[in-house]
């Protein structure tokens, strides 16, 4: 299966606190959190297209993996991923593209559980309904099962994002459109929620709640990324 991916890994990641972009940061597997993303993208399309979206300290990226199709955010430090996305989505060819944030640490059974709405070209928001946490992106629904709000100031989310979504050919005009439209700090739900509302884009809840999917923003998230990596070892 070809695939067009993007990934977004512009930002500093300070909360974390190391000196080097955040998708370079080593896991306990001795991957890194990108490389870990990349080999799985590889393992599970036959012959994807993968764009990452670069900025803070680029050329540490480009130089481990210059095999990448690199877009650059120039304006990294003053916008946040909307921006990075509309990028993303604009070097694109023609088609779906399924996009990641450059900080998940996933198993790799998640990249399969995406195959059958890609297929059918449904646009969708990989969601954990297991975990409803305050200063994450929630979700809710519409009548008909599809999403409603997706932001972080959500009252009564079903579940928490993940950072792997898709976005169908049909619908990549509107969600484009709508992401040049909104603040430069807006977060890319942002886009997608004006898509819903004033596009009427049906954006399907993927639930992957009985795997392992980590967005890694502080050192105690690193832990569970690496955890996760291997439930037997602590």
């Amino acid at each position: 299966m070809n695939q067009q991916v993007a990934i977004l890994a512009a930002g500093r990641g300070t909360r974390l606190g190391r000196p080097h972009p955040k998708p370079l940061t080593p896991l306990r597997d001795g991957s890194t959190i990108l490389g870990s993303q990349l080999a799985k993208i590889r393992a599970t399309f036959d012959t994807p297209q993968i764009y990452v979206v670069v900025g803070f300290k680029l050329e540490m990226i480009l130089e481990a993996h210059p095999d990448a199709v690199f877009v650059y955010n120039e304006a990294y430090d003053e916008t946040n991923t909307s921006q990075s996305l509309l990028r993303a989505l604009r070097a694109t060819n023609v088609g779906g593209v399924l996009w990641l944030n450059g900080d998940v640490v996933f198993d790799p059974a998640l990249l399969e559980l995406t195959r059958a709405l890609i297929e059918a070209e449904q646009s969708f928001v990989a969601v954990n309904t297991e975990s409803v946490a305050d200063e994450e992106v929630k979700y809710t629904l519409d009548d008909d099962g599809w999403i409603r709000e997706l932001s972080k100031s959500v009252t009564g989310g079903l579940g928490e994002a993940v950072g792997v979504n898709y976005v169908a050919a049909a619908d990549k005009a509107a969600l484009l459109r709508r992401l040049s439209e909104v603040d430069d700090q807006d977060y890319f739900e942002r886009g997608i929620e004006l898509a819903i509302e004033h596009d009427g884009l049906r954006f399907a809840a993927l639930d992957i709640s009985a795997l392992a999917a980590v967005e890694v923003d502080t050192p105690d998230d690193l832990v569970r990324a690496n955890a996760s990596l291997d439930p037997r070892q602590t």
